[in-house]
């Protein structure tokens, strides 16, 4: 089951929109104002093996949107694996024992939901981590033991990030993934400012009403831009969400562009 104490703030937060909507003045505080959030860039090279800026722009920015559509700054950790060229975001160093711990913290003071975005290189194992791969088993591990039964959100921008479907899909999880297990993601030359998938989630966001309904435009923008550019074959992103999570999650609203975050 849902974790009562998110559920029980999920209603206070429905009830309060409920009162706006009725002619009320208050601001309602936005429901991912104590979700944890952990937004991780996995390497800093080009398919090429050159150097490339798109996993940490892409680090940047979509913890950037996150505040926009109200999750807390302080409830945000951001990791790269060259934290001491970004002194303006701060990111700590892209490893799974720093990246656990983060967890930790962030959970004990943030119960509502988790937010889980990783971007970088993939195989069919697993996702690049600074020259090792991170395996779908390890990250399910990392969540059961922090996330538990709360709502949470994992988005996996990489190649192959498929494999990850089956081992994340739980009841209470939705799992919105670049590509199949069986093919590429593109968009990380070394001229790229972001994955396509990344910049996709970025241009989608402002216009989204939920996560549910930005898995489905996500789907649609990598689709028509891999068609522009002639990418084949088509990397089909995977969106999954568990039966538990499904009626529930549209209920965590992004603000209308244009529209300031509650909080």
């Amino acid at each position: 089951m849902l974790a009562a104490e998110s559920l029980r703030r999920l209603a206070a937060l429905v009830l309060s929109f409920c009162v706006l909507a009725s002619g009320g003045t208050a601001r309602a505080e936005s429901p991912f104002a104590h979700w944890a959030a952990i937004v991780v860039a996995g390497d800093w090279h080009a398919h090429s093996g050159g150097p490339s800026e798109a996993f940490d722009n892409a680090r940047r920015d979509v913890s950037k949107e996150l505040v926009r559509i109200g999750f807390a700054p302080d409830n945000l950790r951001q990791f790269s694996v060259r934290p001491e060229r970004y002194k303006d975001t701060t990111p700590g160093k892209t490893e799974p024992k720093g990246i656990y711990d983060a967890l930790v913290a962030l959970t004990a003071k943030a119960p509502d939901g988790c937010l889980f975005y990783f971007t970088s290189h993939g195989a069919p194992t697993g996702v690049v981590m600074d020259q090792s791969i991170l395996p779908p088993g390890i990250l399910g591990a990392m969540l059961d033991k922090t996330c538990g039964q709360r709502p949470t959100v994992v988005i996996i921008s990489a190649c192959f990030s498929g494999v990850f479907v089956p081992e994340l899909g739980s009841d209470n999880r939705m799992v919105l993934t670049a590509a199949r297990p069986d093919r590429t993601s593109f968009g990380c030359g070394e001229a790229d400012k972001y994955p396509y998938f990344d910049d996709c989630f970025l241009q989608t966001t402002p216009q989204a009403k939920n996560f549910p309904n930005l898995g489905s435009q996500v789907q649609a923008c990598v689709a028509a831009r891999e068609i522009k550019e002639g990418m084949k074959p088509p990397s089909e992103p995977q969106l999954y969400i568990g039966p538990q999570l499904r009626p529930v999650l549209p209920l965590y609203a992004f603000p209308p562009p244009g529209v300031p975050k509650g909080g």
